[in-house]
């Protein structure tokens, strides 16, 4: 059976693993407080409804990429999914019948839902490790790419997807023509890390004439080409940059979105924020929010908030990001970093409009000021305002590298919508309880981030 053919079964599984047990429960409990009459059509509306948005969300979350995806993040992202289908339902009920009614039937079938997707994950995932073989791959990196970006990109790329490629030769973009025809004709899939433009049309055009899957890292410039649409002056085609970003009614919808979430989160977690403020201010007496300056739109500067989740004067020896196990971090400090919780007084920074819910991360005006110094196109990122979450912190990490976190952003600026904002803001869910978008710069990366702030 092919991969396709095996992802598809497992899809269709899961879809009629989860909708059936709710269909189930729906028509035994819940229908008859949401239709006096018409119950067998409502019924119908009901399941179709859940059917709706359980396989949206799964695509948002990708939840049905079994083969290149690790089996605790498929089960968590169908978790999302069906959870949040099953609410839904569960609060048009209660506001149709105008009265609470009984969950307990609602959590059993979020039980039997789990425990389905995680065994029909695993058997899967056990079926691709043991039938389905890798890929061969070819992985090319330029001759100007530092080895050890090269090394450390092959390794990550390793660590999560090795079931999926067998990665036989690791080469620079130098090969010569028949070298470069014989290891094509060796493998299934090239990737192409960081390569000139130029090595990377000659690439290309073998791998389209021999019909290899490829993939390969954008430019700056790519990236920008998507803010572009195609126009014809007389008979020449032509490009033309929208700045789609400056669209003022996107804008005017997405300020309006923005005071409306962020008063609604404030009223909603103000008896958490108290409990917060109070269990920081009883541990060392110190304040209970913290300020940073932080650049957003234009070059802009702000007063970003948090709650203070390190020792008093934590930075007196200078700029220090926080890494694995620092010290500095205070005994609440590590719960509410753990589950983001330090975050949320930025909902202020939201209503005040320094800041949006979606946008690329406002950084810290001293590593703005190096990361311009060494990447003069990071100034970019400041054409629109910074955000609570962003493309970057949903696909990327923490300590994503600064060039990394630049194409992420411009990817997210020549593409912004309010659709891709619910989009993000949806996936922040998830984002949240992984380790790795939590975690900090390492000690190495801590070091040479304070020893080039100092130098500049």
């Amino acid at each position: 059976m092919e991969n396709k053919q095996i992802t598809h079964t497992a899809r269709m599984l899961l879809r009629v693993w989860n909708t059936g047990w709710f269909a189930l429960v729906w028509i035994w409990y819940y229908n008859a407080y949401m239709f006096n009459t018409y119950r067998t059509l409502g019924a119908l509306f009901s399941i179709l409804t859940f059917y709706i948005v359980y396989s949206w969300l799964c695509n948002v979350y990708k939840a049905f990429r079994i083969a290149s995806t690790d089996v605790s993040e498929i089960v968590f992202s169908q978790f999302i999914s069906f959870a949040a289908a099953d609410l839904l339902l569960y609060i048009e009920c209660v506001l149709v019948y105008n009265q609470l009614r009984n969950l307990l039937p609602g959590l059993c079938i979020v039980g039997i839902q789990l425990m389905g997707t995680m065994l029909i994950s695993l058997e899967t995932k056990r079926y691709f490790m043991r039938h389905v073989a890798r890929q061969k791959t070819l992985v090319v990196y330029g001759s100007q790419t530092d080895r050890n970006s090269a090394l450390g990109f092959e390794k990550r790329l390793l660590r999560k997807y090795d079931h999926l490629f067998d990665i036989l030769y690791t080469e620079q973009e130098t090969l010569s023509e028949d070298q470069l025809n014989q290891f094509v004709q060796g493998v299934e899939t090239v990737i192409l890390y960081k390569i000139s433009p130029a090595q990377r049309f000659r690439f290309t055009n073998l791998c389209l004439e021999t019909g290899k899957n490829f993939y390969f890292t954008p430019d700056l410039e790519e990236i920008i080409k998507t803010g572009c649409e195609a126009k014809h002056l007389l008979d020449t085609p032509l490009m033309k940059y929208e700045y789609s970003y400056q669209n003022s009614r996107e804008l005017v919808v997405k300020r309006a979105l923005d005071i409306l979430f962020s008063l609604f989160f404030l009223v909603i977690l103000s008896p958490a924020m108290l409990v917060t403020a109070i269990a920081i201010r009883l541990e060392d007496h110190g304040p209970v929010f913290y300020r940073q300056k932080r650049y957003t739109k234009g070059g802009k500067i702000f007063d970003i908030l948090k709650f203070r989740s390190m020792i008093v004067d934590a930075e007196k020896n200078g700029v220090q990001p926080s890494t694995d196990r620092d010290p500095r971090i205070t005994k609440v400090g590590e719960i509410i970093r753990k589950t983001r919780f330090d975050e949320v007084p930025q909902f202020i920074n939201i209503l005040k409009g320094d800041m949006s819910f979606v946008g690329p991360r406002p950084e810290r005006v001293e590593h703005v000021d190096m990361y311009m110094q060494m990447i003069p196109q990071f100034r970019y990122r400041l054409a629109v305002k910074g955000g609570l979450t962003g493309y970057a912190q949903v696909f990327g990490k923490y300590n994503t590298t600064a060039e990394d976190k630049l194409m992420l952003d411009l990817m997210y600026i020549e593409n912004q919508s309010t659709l891709l904002d619910f989009k993000i803001a949806l996936l922040t869910i998830r984002t949240i309880f992984q380790k790795e978008s939590t975690e900090g710069f390492d000690e190495a990366v801590s070091e040479q981030i304070n020893q080039e702030t100092a130098q500049g």
